[in-house]
């Protein structure tokens, strides 16, 4: 078993991967005469012709850490986005990929966001399902899909990832 430890969401220590989500004041400017803040998410939604946008609602069931996690996913003809719209804390595991195509789960990381985020991921990234940690809830996505077994492309891993929690994944800086 591979042991891992959670830290929080933050754009730098994710950006190999993909990109953070989340409001940053200093980003935003005012619209809609003045009754709102706007700010851009900088994530590129990269996808492959041919395929069609999907915007989806998921509705999670709660988990608790410790969690053995053996089951990766990646998305070779999109990016694949979700926000949290009332989960409180939720967890994502992303793995670089092998010279064999194969998430190297020796490397993954583990990550903790938490409500009013979202990640969006590269396309072809290796990463775990979404899951809500502690409270469950509903998160968008948003994806482009073909309608081929090529959508989602799974691997399970012979060893399990154990990942286990760090309370400091409770803070991040922008201020969730």
């Amino acid at each position: 078993m591979i042991a891992l430890t959670s830290r929080p969401l933050e754009a730098d220590a994710f950006a190999p991967f993909g990109t953070v989500i989340a409001f940053e004041s200093a980003a935003a400017r005012l619209v809609n005469e003045g009754t709102a803040l706007r700010a851009d998410a900088c994530a590129l939604f990269e996808y492959a012709s041919g395929t069609e946008p999907v915007l989806a609602l998921y509705r999670a069931t709660p988990k608790t850490l410790p969690l053995r996690l053996t089951l990766f996913e990646r998305h070779p003809l999109s990016a694949q986005t979700f926000v949290s719209l009332s989960v409180p804390r939720f967890l994502v595991v992303v793995a670089p990929r092998g010279a064999d195509g194969l998430p190297v789960a020796a490397a993954a990381q583990v990550f903790v966001g938490l409500a009013g985020m979202g990640v969006s991921y590269r396309s072809n990234q290796w990463h775990m399902p979404i899951m809500a940690l502690g409270t469950g809830g509903d998160l968008l996505m948003l994806m482009a899909e073909h309608g081929t077994t090529e959508d989602c492309i799974e691997h399970r891993l012979a060893v399990p990832l154990l990942i286990q929690d760090d309370v400091s994944s409770e803070r991040t800086p922008y201020g969730a």
